[in-house]
This record gives C-alpha cells, sequence and structure tokens, in this order.
C-alpha cells in the first residue's frame, strides 16, 4: 500500500514538473508586456537577455570609426537609424525612426519606447542609445530574442552596410579570428606528406621555411610528430599538426635516406604559399601568378630573373593574372618593381587625408626591357587590377584579355570590442593615367572576348600599326570618378567581362613574334592621336 502511494505522489510530482513550463511560459509573457509599457522595466528586461553593455561598446567604437573614413560625409544619426533598422529586418512588426530630436521604437499602432537622440557627433553615445533601442526591441519580440545578442549586432552591421558599397562589411568574432589567421598566413614548418604503404615521405619543402632551413628534404622519411608514430595516423591529420601558431614548437622524428633516426626541435613560422610558377615555352617566358599573398613579390621576383637569365634567353614574357582575385595592395607594388624603374603604380584617394597615397615604382627593371604582355579577364580583380593598369599605363606591356572585375575600392579595418572586424570602405584606387579602377575595371589593349575572328583581325590590324581598339581605350583612360553606372556599362561594353576563353597564349605569342603588332598596342600611341581603325 505503501508503495503504491509513493509511485503515486511520484506521478503527481512528474505531472506537476511537466506542467511548468506551460504555467510560467504566459506568466513570463505578462511580465514582458508590463515591462516594455514601463521603460525602468523594460530596460531590466532587456539587460536580462541582452547584453546593452556589449553592443553599445561595438556599436559606438564602430560608429566612431567609420564616421572621419567613409567616402561620403554620411554622419553618425543617419548611419546609427540605418542601423536600427537590423530590428524591423529580424521583425518586420517593429519599426525605428529619428523624429523632432527623439529615437522612436514603433510596435503595431503604439510607440514601444523613445529615447534622446545624443549629440550628432557622440559616436560613444549613439551607440548606447542604439543598444536602450535594441534592449527594448529584445524585450518586445520573441523573434528578436531568438536572435540574441550576436544576431541583433550582425543585423545592425547588415543593414548598415546595405546602404554601402559591396566591400564594407562586419566579421563576428569567430568568423573575424579566422579571417586574421589567413590574413596573416599559415603557421607551419612549410613541407608536405604522402604515404606510401605504412611509410610517410616528406614530398616537399618550401624554400625559407623552417623546414628548409633545418636541412629536411624531399624523401625523408617522417617518423613521428611530438613521439606520436606517423605512420598510424592519416595523412590529413599529420598536415594539420604540422599547422599551429606562429612560434610554437614541434618535434619532428626523420630517417634520412638510410642514415639513423635523428629527432629535430621546430618553431612554426609564417610560410607564404607558393602563389608565383613559371617556365619557358617555345622561347617565351610564362609566369602564372595565382594571388598576391605574403611572400608573392619575393617569388615573383625569384621566378622572373630565373626565366630572364635562361640560355637560350626569352624573347619576352607573358604574365597570366586570370582568375588572380589580388590580394595585398604591396605585393602587387613590389611585384611592379621589377619590372618598373620609373612612374606612378596607382593613387589612392578618400575624405580621410591618411586615406591619400601614391605609390611609385622604386625598383629596376630586371627583364631589361622585354616585350611583357598580361592576361586578364573577368577575374582579375584588386591588386591584380593594380598591377595590370601600372604595366598598360606606363607603356611596359600590353595587357590583354577583357574588361575585368572592377575592385577599385580599399577598406580600412579596426578591431571591434570583443574581438569582430569591421572593414570600411575609405579610398579609391585611381590608375597611374587618372582613371577609377572601380567599376570600370581594366579594359585590355588586346580584347579576346568579342570572338576569335575578331581577335585575329585585332592582330592583323595591329601588325600594320591599326588599333581597333583605339577609341574606347581612348575614352576608358579619359574617364574620371565618380562615373554613372550606365557610362561604365557603354564602355566595358566595348570588350565585355569574360572568364576563359581562348586564343590567349596564341594571340600573346603573336604580339611578342612581331614588335611592329606589339608596339601598336602600347597606351602611348593611342593617347591623344590614335590611328583608329574602321
Amino acid at each position: 500500500m505503501k508503495r503504491r502511494m509513493a509511485l503515486s505522489l511520484a506521478r503527481r510530482s512528474r505531472a506537476h514538473r511537466a506542467r511548468r513550463p506551460a504555467l510560467v511560459r504566459p506568466i513570463r509573457r505578462i511580465v514582458t508586456v508590463l515591462c516594455v509599457m514601463l521603460p525602468i522595466c523594460g530596460a531590466q528586461a532587456g539587460q536580462r537577455g541582452f547584453d546593452s553593455t556589449h553592443a553599445a561598446a561595438v556599436w559606438g567604437a564602430a560608429l566612431a570609426f567609420m564616421a572621419p573614413r567613409t567616402l561620403q560625409p554620411l554622419g553618425i544619426p543617419r548611419m546609427a537609424v540605418w542601423g536600427l533598422s537590423g530590428i524591423t529586418a529580424l521583425d518586420p512588426d517593429l519599426t525605428v525612426q529619428e523624429q523632432s530630436g527623439k529615437l522612436l521604437l514603433f510596435g503595431p499602432n503604439r510607440v514601444i519606447f523613445a529615447t534622446l537622440a545624443p549629440p550628432v557627433g557622440d559616436a560613444a553615445k549613439w551607440g548606447v542609445a542604439c543598444a536602450a533601442v535594441a534592449a527594448h526591441a529584445f524585450a518586445a519580440s520573441p523573434t528578436i530574442e531568438r536572435a540574441g545578442t550576436g544576431g541583433m549586432i550582425r543585423s545592425f552591421f547588415d543593414e548598415l552596410f546595405n546602404h554601402f558599397d559591396p566591400y564594407s562589411r562586419y566579421v563576428a568574432p569567430r568568423e573575424a579570428a579566422t579571417e586574421r589567421a589567413l590574413r596573416l598566413g599559415l603557421g607551419g614548418i612549410g613541407m608536405t606528406l604522402a604515404r606510401h604503404d605504412r611509410i610517410v615521405t616528406i614530398t616537399g619543402v618550401t624554400p625559407s621555411s623552417p623546414a628548409d632551413r633545418a636541412g629536411i628534404a624531399p624523401g625523408m622519411q617522417l617518423l613521428a610528430i611530438d613521439g606520436r608514430d606517423a605512420a598510424a595516423q592519416p595523412v590529413a591529420q599529420l598536415q594539420q599538426e604540422l599547422a599551429g601558431p606562429i612560434g610554437s614548437m614541434i618535434d619532428l622524428t626523420i630517417r634520412p635516406g638510410h642514415s639513423l633516426p635523428q629527432t629535430i626541435t621546430l618553431a612554426r613560422a609564417l610560410v607564404p604559399t607558393q602563389s608565383v610558377t613559371g617556365q619557358i615555352d617555345d622561347g617565351i617566358a610564362h609566369i602564372r601568378v595565382l594571388g598576391f599573398d605574403h611572400g608573392t613579390a619575393r617569388q615573383f621576383a625569384a621566378v622572373l630573373a630565373q626565366l630572364v637569365q635562361a640560355q637560350p634567353a626569352p624573347k619576352g614574357i607573358v604574365i597570366d593574372l586570370r582568375g588572380n582575385r589580388g590580394g595585398v595592395l604591396r605585393q602587387s607594388v613590389l611585384s611592379l618593381d621589377t619590372l618598373l624603374s620609373q612612374g606612378t603604380i596607382i593613387h589612392t584617394i578618400g575624405r580621410d587625408p591618411a586615406a591619400n597615397k601614391v605609390w611609385h615604382a622604386e625598383g629596376a627593371d630586371i627583364a631589361h626591357g622585354l616585350p611583357v604582355v598580361v592576361l586578364v579577364d573577368g577575374g582579375t580583380a584588386s591588386a591584380a587590377e593594380v598591377f595590370s593598369a601600372a604595366i598598360a599605363d606606363n607603356d611596359r606591356g600590353v595587357v590583354l584579355g577583357s574588361a575585368t572585375l572592377g575592385k577599385g575600392l580599399v577598406q580600412s579595418v579596426t578591431e571591434l570590442p570583443g574581438g569582430g572586424e569591421l572593414f570600411v570602405t575609405w579610398s579609391r584606387m585611381i590608375a597611374p593615367r587618372g582613371w577609377p579602377l572601380q567599376s570600370l575595371g581594366v579594359f585590355p589593349q588586346v580584347c579576346t572576348s568579342l570572338g576569335t575572328d575578331q581577335l585575329a583581325k585585332q592582330i592583323n590590324a595591329l601588325r600594320h600599326g591599326v588599333d581597333l581598339l583605339a577609341k574606347p581605350l581612348a575614352e576608358t583612360r579619359a574617364a574620371r570618378a565618380p562615373m554613372p553606372l550606365a557610362e561604365v556599362l557603354a564602355l566595358r561594353e566595348a570588350c565585355p567581362a569574360a572568364i576563359g576563353g581562348n586564343g590567349y597564349e596564341r594571340a600573346a605569342a603573336a604580339l611578342i613574334d612581331h614588335p611592329a603588332a606589339y608596339r601598336a598596342a602600347l597606351i602611348r600611341p593611342l593617347l591623344p592621336h590614335a590611328r583608329a581603325g574602321g
């Protein structure tokens, strides 16, 4: 009997606990509604679930960073209200407006919260005001509550940057940490591995890497990493173990050839990727640049010097930048120093005086004037466009391909409280002859995207000293920022952007093999009095 009573009481207790959430939820909803009606209680409700202090710090720092740097003077209040429209993006029943010196949060048919707008130039106080509005939205909307503080912060920036260019952006803390690591380069020791049965062999060693400096060479066996048997682990896992924080130590047990094993302690370091390769084909030096990463300029100079010094000497150089999305501007500038001994490389112009810079060539032409043809397509962007434009505008070579992407804006980056990052466009890139890279891109001197027949006609005309693209080429070089979109599209239509295509290498060889055609394709004879074909 007692046992049955105990079981009955236990069942009642479990049933009561199961019903509690159903009872608590309506009570919480009533409390939330009452708190929204009372400003003080509403603020406390928001603070309990919404981190107002963190949001205020992030938004205040962002507004302070953007205010002097945006390409146009937007003002802190306008940017703040744009960002607060992120509330509406999360919950369409809520809207934010600035009226008569107040920030107002509207719900269906009523004002949920109102606060005085801070002084126009006080970014920190605007951050606090934005956080107060967001806290009340958080308390009033289950949708926004589910998004959380991080979701509200991200939505603020998403809506703010809807009014900006495509390259200004906010990166949340976790993603920002990954991006910072990628920008700095991979920490490792610079070697690749392969497995043959149970033997792990070193197949490649990056020049000047920690492994290279320690005397490790391809063909040696890797026996262990930090004392753990390498043979028992997949190669992919071994490669991951080789990577790590820059400066951290790693023990490798190596067997060189048939010698006794030895253990080497190495410090992980920045290991640039191999972004430049080269070869000579039919007497022409071909250099492929995948991206302008840390170390690209050094690699480019080394590959160029090696090819130029080959015997027999090449008769020209083809530099392939197709699909090159750019990267580090300074690496592009330093690479150009190996081909340009003088001249302007790029201007950057912004509203902030610190954004205004001019890069000049300060190197030496180690190719000694050999003809240069740069291959580009619609995937060529940013730092790769800087390289192409400088080669063309300084009459150092011929750009061949299609119109490039047109990414000619430079971002300034800052780390926000909590570890997130903000990228804000603060300057435009202007080519040596004064035309803007943004949207317009690099218009090539020889066009491949009009079809093989048109390409053959253009090459044949160049051999006779006539440039069929003289008029649109001169018009693009005469363009000045800012430009209406219709004008940009009209100029690009003369050689539309295309990815890949046929005839690149053959056309480049034709230019190098016929000096008259190469000279006719240079910018200099086209401006200002060019001979134009029909």
